[in-house]
C-alpha cells in the first residue's frame, strides 16, 4: 500500500488573506482560521485540502513545487479573473507545442494557468 496526499501546505505570513485568495481562485470553502494558520477544501470533495501555515520568513526564491490550474474556458479569461482577485501575471510561456501563464498569488507563490478547452489548440480539462 502507498501513501496518499492529505493536504498541500503553503507557508505564508497572512494565512486568512491567502486562504481567501485561493478560495476565490479554486472555488474552495474556508474551513477554519486560527493564530497558526488557515485551511480550505474543495466542496465537491475531489481536490486536496490546502493548509496555510504562518512562518516568520518571507518567500525569497522560486517555488520548488507549484500548482498547475486547468481553466474552464480559455487561459486568457482565467488569467484576467485571477488578476481581479489578487494574482499577478509573471510571464507567458510558449514551449513544446503548448502554452501557459506563470502567475503569483498575493504572497508571491508561483502557479501556472494552462491552456484551456476553448483555446487553440484546445486542452481537455481533467475530470
Amino acid at each position: 500500500m502507498t501513501s496518499l496526499v492529505e493536504s498541500l501546505t503553503i507557508d505564508c505570513r497572512a494565512p486568512g488573506a491567502l486562504a481567501a485568495f485561493w478560495c476565490a481562485a479554486l472555488g474552495y470553502e474556508l474551513d477554519g482560521v486560527d493564530d497558526e494558520g488557515a485551511w480550505i477544501s474543495d466542496p465537491s470533495g475531489r481536490g486536496w485540502q490546502l493548509l496555510f501555515l504562518v512562518v516568520p520568513e518571507g518567500k525569497t526564491v522560486k517555488n520548488r513545487l507549484h500548482l498547475d490550474l486547468s481553466p474552464p474556458s480559455t487561459m486568457g479569461e482565467e488569467v484576467e479573473r485571477l488578476q481581479s482577485v489578487g494574482a499577478t501575471a509573471i510571464r507567458r510561456v510558449d514551449e513544446g507545442g503548448s502554452f501557459w501563464t506563470v502567475m503569483a498569488d498575493p504572497e508571491g507563490n508561483e502557479f501556472c494557468v494552462l491552456r484551456g478547452p476553448d483555446d487553440d489548440p484546445p486542452k481537455e480539462r481533467p475530470a
